[in-house]
């Protein structure tokens, strides 16, 4: 994997950063690339039970696609084939969405800077967003002529309603922490010097949490949003007796019933 994305997994908990803070941890593709490779793996691996995106650096989470190598890029897509150049839509961006939302366990973004574009995209991919509260958000996709990408078209009504989203993409701007919270963007904002230790402490929380009932839950809100309520409650009828059969069920009764703390297995 390429030391622009770093991975680390520690007491069941993967830690993914994307390591280009003098670029403002923008996308090229050997970044785009071990991203896309360091999810995937968190998201295969039965030893991790919950994954930290996060950027290195102050300024910035993620600023989206590094424009600098899109330039050259995009001076050579010429030809019948012009256009390609946004096939890391498909070859990038979509993957590591899919594995992110898709992933059977949390998903915490640790948002230490700037989020833009696809970063802001893979920031509503998560579960959790921990923000900083010197952290901004913007679409931006418009402001380079572009559509949306990584999945933001799906998330961003969902987190702010439909009008909203269409405001903030038609008309990119930046939204502060403050903002964001409001927005239902951010999940919580902590100051700027406890953003790492804090979004860790709620990864760190999850990953020792009961995982086959966050993953059901993850599946449950998902199903809801493109269902109409009868289907909902038999999905939810599924995933609770899957959820009930679980060992971890077990021992949050037992615990609940002897007043202990349960620690749970994930299983």
């Amino acid at each position: 994997m390429a030391d622009t994305v770093l991975y680390e997994v520690s007491d069941a908990l993967a830690t993914i950063t994307l390591n280009r803070p003098g670029a403002m941890n923008a996308l090229d593709t050997v970044t785009k690339e071990a991203l896309r490779d360091a999810v995937e793996e968190a998201a295969a691996d039965a030893g991790v039970r919950a994954v930290l995106l996060t950027g290195a650096g102050e300024r910035a989470f993620c600023v989206g696609q590094d424009l600098k190598e899109h330039v050259a890029t995009l001076a050579a897509d010429v030809g019948p084939d012009a256009g390609e150049v946004m096939g890391t839509v498909r070859d990038h961006y979509n993957p590591i969405v899919r594995a992110l939302t898709g992933m059977a366990k949390p998903v915490v973004a640790g948002v230490n800077g700037v989020a833009a574009g696809a970063g802001f995209g893979f920031a509503l991919a998560a579960d959790v967003r921990v923000v900083a509260d010197t952290a901004s958000f913007t679409t931006a996709f418009a402001g380079v002529a572009l559509s949306a990408d990584s999945g933001i078209s799906w998330t961003l009504p969902r987190v702010v309603g439909p009008g909203r989203a269409a405001d903030l993409l038609f008309l990119p701007r930046p939204i502060a922490a403050a903002e964001a919270y409001e927005l239902g963007i951010a999940t919580r904002v902590v100051p700027a010097g406890e953003l790492a230790a804090e979004a860790r402490r709620v990864a760190r929380e999850l990953a020792q949490g009961p995982t086959l009932a966050y993953a059901a839950l993850k599946e449950s809100l998902a199903f809801a949003q493109a269902h109409a309520l009868p289907d909902t409650l038999e999905q939810e009828d599924r995933l609770q007796r899957r959820a009930g059969a679980s060992r971890d069920h077990r021992i949050a009764v037992d615990a609940f019933v002897h007043k202990t703390r349960p620690r749970f297995l994930g299983r």
